[in-house]
């Protein structure tokens, strides 16, 4: 049958050879013929094609004989199909351009494939492209794209798209039918492609959404391209108010500061979804419906009971420390629920049991308690307001402001209480006010809060003050580049000595300046320039800061090969300056006098300037950094791990106490195996800094999950550092975070599916493990109430249904591992290893919830958070 064929195929090689043109045209179809009726299979290529192949060249040459004509084409379609099994030299590409314009898909898919391919490669590769030729190879696009498209064959349509950089042939030609597989192939290739093709991808599938009316999916991506604009033009431009609703929900989600135009009808029920005011009521009936109100004390998390009659350190005699982590736990077991049994029930008596700054954040943990409560929570909190003690007073200052936090109300209460406080004289109710001004309007980007902020910048006063207004007004006008901020913050730096920025608080104006630019890539590049004017090492630190702030979440591989090349460098650091310096000290006090007189005039002379600077901070930013521009995407989450632990073997201690803390941002809320071994293995290592910020870690990557694992392991640390006040105090606000809201509250910062990255939450988590990097300083020192930026990031880990009118709705839902089904052939299934719930029902990491029953229709495609339900109207049919 074979010999038969090939035979056959020869002998009409044979003709065209011959001088008889009148058969060319004949002969040619014949083959053409032949070759579409050949079939294929996975591993072989058609015999027609195989046998043909050694003619390649002869044909090539009658193609080169015929005169220009019909016939002529006919044969560059024949010469293209046989070029794409033999050619190397895109042949196959050249003799289709020189062919008949007949329908490409006659010669099937993998014909096409090929030719997509020869296209692309041809667009980059050949520099001297006239506007012609470019022309002729977007006329084959635009047939091969709506090929694909209608041959469920989407992810290649895209692919062709993206390569010629003509997303504008996919957005013409995409139908009703695949416009959803287009746009979730778009999206999940937005990790994986430079600034500015992935906000290209991501407008483009925003206008095929909208063109569609696909209302939720629109919203989504406009939220990820942080388009405040988009953001309400989708709202008003949505018909079903119901539907808006919907969208107002997802909004409040992402606490983004949106104004909606008089012309929306449901305007007010809007701005009360989205002000996030529902959102107290929904938490406790989540609270109700799991039997969960009832408050827990700080040993109830601790299990003390189980520590086998061993009386941990400080039971005995009451301590500031372990009082103050007390209040800390207690803030985070209680968050959201309004009654604890240490400051609810009789605030005054346990307040006095802590110190100082202890009072302040002992204080504000009632801020946590009363967490989203505005109404019911600033009435319990303003009797502390009078107290006599200043620290109790700046407590309740931050206090309001953490109650506030994602939650806005029309009457403005923080910023009555607040605005007073911030040039009071008192240094401790400054930092009550700033700081709680900062949590309660984080993210609105408003000009007032601003305005009263920006002053405290420019006002003589403390560096700790002076870093806090900083990193208050970056927290307010988060991921918005604010040219009013950024320029304040900038004329602050310029303003201080170098001698003052090398102060531990000084790093917070920085970030600050980050915060401020967080997400906006290229955005970013005008401030990072004028930063150059700053004096080494500060420099550094602050141009790292700020380069990692903007590209956070993007996954952009060329930056975390710059931040790991910054971490390989080998700088001789302060400590290692000051023990040689020790050893060389003579024994009298006259010669001491004497070395440092000498000391002081060679640092005046510049001789020791460059051996004193220490860029051990500009290293740890850039590990927080590997991690917080790789938490966007699996593959780049898991080769930042695999680096870590490099670091953690081979690194300078400043570099390996920073590991810890990139390894909770790489997995907040998570708790993975591999990161937990890691963390507990360094819980116990030599240098106690490692030590204190893998404890904390543990806290951050378990928070909010209960997970029987981390609090096991934190219980036996307990018991190792028993006699270790600070270990200790580090343990316990561990321990209170594992429990954070009894198990309903997670600090993760993505969500809608890990899709969205929310500004508000990452800006809180990067303040508190920011500070972290000075643990012994600030956290353990005074700074202890940075531990409150944490409010920004917490969330109820919940789905709870809705029906029209916006009153509860249980129903049956399937929770399983999501799995990823972008570009998978056919309707797979989303979820796996799935058990069935109603509602409300909490969601763990990874977990995905689709409705069990037919009853109903979802307004949101992704079930999270508050989804409101429709009747399915073909249910009964």
């Amino acid at each position: 049958m074979a010999n038969t064929e090939e035979a056959d195929l020869e002998m009409l090689v044979e003709r065209l050879k011959e001088d008889n043109s009148e058969l060319y045209n004949e002969s040619l179809n014949t083959l053409r013929s032949i070759i579409k009726s050949s079939t294929t299979s996975m591993t072989s290529v058609p015999k027609p094609l195989k046998f043909l192949s050694k003619h390649f060249d002869t044909l090539k040459e009658v193609y080169e004989k015929l005169p220009d004509g019909p016939v002529k084409r006919n044969c560059g379609d024949v010469v293209s199909v046989i070029g794409m099994t033999v050619s190397e030299t895109r042949e196959c590409l050249k003799y289709k351009l020189l062919g008949d314009n007949s329908e490409i898909g006659e010669w099937g898919h993998e014909y096409i494939r090929h030719l997509a391919g020869e296209i692309s490669q041809e667009w980059w590769d050949n520099k001297d492209l006239t506007d012609e030729g470019k022309e002729d190879l977007l006329r084959l696009a635009r047939e091969i794209i709506p090929y694909n498209l209608e041959h469920n064959a989407e992810a290649e349509a895209c692919d062709l798209a993206m390569e010629l950089e003509h997303l504008d042939i996919l957005e013409a030609t995409v139908q009703n039918d695949h416009h959803q597989r287009v746009c979730a192939y778009l999206s999940s290739c937005v990790a994986y492609v430079p600034d500015p093709e992935n906000v290209r991808l991501l407008k483009t599938s925003l206008r095929i959404y909208r063109k569609f009316e696909q209302w939720p999916q629109a919203l989504r991506i406009a939220l990820q391209l942080n388009d405040t604009n988009d953001v309400s033009t989708i709202v008003s431009s949505c018909p079903d108010p119901i539907m808006r609703k919907q969208l107002a929900f997802m909004i409040g989600r992402q606490q983004i500061h949106v104004e909606f135009p008089d012309s929306v009808s449901n305007q007010a029920e809007l701005n009360d979804i989205v002000t996030n005011t529902l959102l107290n009521v929904n938490f406790l009936a989540l609270g109700r419906e799991l039997d969960i109100l009832e408050p827990k004390t700080p040993d109830e998390v601790y299990k003390t009971h189980l520590d086998g009659g061993r009386q941990p350190f400080g039971s005995q005699v009451d301590s500031a420390r372990q009082n103050l982590a007390a209040s800390f736990v207690s803030g985070f077991v209680n968050a959201g629920f309004g009654r604890d049994k240490l400051l609810t029930e009789d605030g005054n008596k346990w307040l006095y049991k802590n110190k100082e700054h202890g009072m302040l954040s002992a204080t504000a943990s009632l801020g946590l308690i009363l967490l989203w409560d505005v109404d019911g929570g600033l009435g319990q909190i303003d009797k502390y307001l009078y107290s006599a003690e200043d620290y109790i007073k700046a407590g309740a200052l931050l206090a309001c402001g953490i109650v506030n936090c994602g939650v806005r109300n029309e009457c403005d209460p923080a910023l009555a209480l607040l605005s007073d406080y911030v040039s009071n004289p008192s240094q401790t109710m400054r930092i009550g006010a700033i700081l709680g001004l900062g949590l309660a309007y984080v993210g609105t980007n408003r000009d007032d809060i601003i305005s009263i902020l920006q002053p405290v910048l420019m006002e003589p006063g403390t560096l700790e003050v002076k870093g806090l207004a900083a990193l208050a007004s970056g927290l307010v006008t988060v991921g918005t580049c604010n040219a009013e901020v950024t320029s304040s913050i900038l004329q602050c730096l310029m303003d201080r000595s170098t001698t003052e920025l090398a102060e531990n608080h000084a790093r917070f104006i920085a970030l600050g300046l980050g915060l401020c630019c967080l997400g906006k890539q290229e955005g970013a590049d005008a401030v990072s320039q004028a930063l150059q004017v700053l004096s080494e090492p500060y420099r550094s630190m602050a141009i790292t800061l700020l380069d990692v702030c903007a590209y956070t979440g993007t996954g952009n591989v060329l930056k975390i090969q710059r931040l790991f090349h910054i971490c390989s460098e080998h700088h001789d650091v302060n400590n290692d300056v000051r023990k040689e310096e020790e050893k060389k000290k003579p024994s009298k006090e006259k010669e001491k006098g004497k070395d440092k007189k000498g000391e002081e005039e060679k640092l005046k002379n510049g001789e020791m300037g460059e051996k004193k600077l220490d860029f051990s901070l500009q290293q740890s930013v850039a590990t927080l950094g590997i991690a917080l521009i790789a938490v966007g995407e699996e593959i780049g989450t898991e080769m930042a791990f695999r680096g870590f632990g490099h670091l953690l073997r081979y690194c300078e201690p400043p570099i390996r106490r920073a590991v810890p803390l990139a390894l909770a941002l790489l997995s907040v809320s998570n708790p993975r195996l591999t990161v937990l071994d890691t963390l507990s293995k360094f819980s116990h290592d030599l240098d106690v800094e490692v030590a204190l910020n893998s404890i904390f870690a543990m806290g951050i990557v378990g928070a909010g999950t209960n997970n029987a694992r981390v609090a096991a392991m934190l219980r036996q640390l307990s018991q190792f550092h028993a006699k270790d006040s600070n270990s200790l105090f580090m343990v316990r606000i561990s321990q209170g975070l594992v429990h954070l809201g009894k198990g309903t509250l997670g600090l993760v910062p993505f969500h809608s599916d890990r899709q969205l990255l929310s500004p508000v939450a990452m800006a809180g988590l990067l303040s508190t493990i920011f500070s972290f990097l000075d643990v012994r300083g600030l956290v353990l020192g005074k700074g202890h109430y940075m531990l409150y930026c944490l409010a920004t990031a917490m969330n109820p880990r919940m789905l709870a249904t809705f029906d029209e009118n916006l009153k509860p709705l249980p129903v049956a839902v399937r929770v399983g591992q999501g799995v990823d089904v972008v570009g998978v052939a056919g309707r797979p299934k989303t979820i796996t290893g799935f058990q069935t719930y109603t509602t409300p029902v909490l969601l763990g990491h990874g977990e995905r919830a689709e409705l069990a029953t037919d009853d109903y229709i979802t307004l949101s495609p992704i079930l999270e958070g508050f989804v409101i339900l429709r009747k399915n109207p073909e249910a009964g049919v």
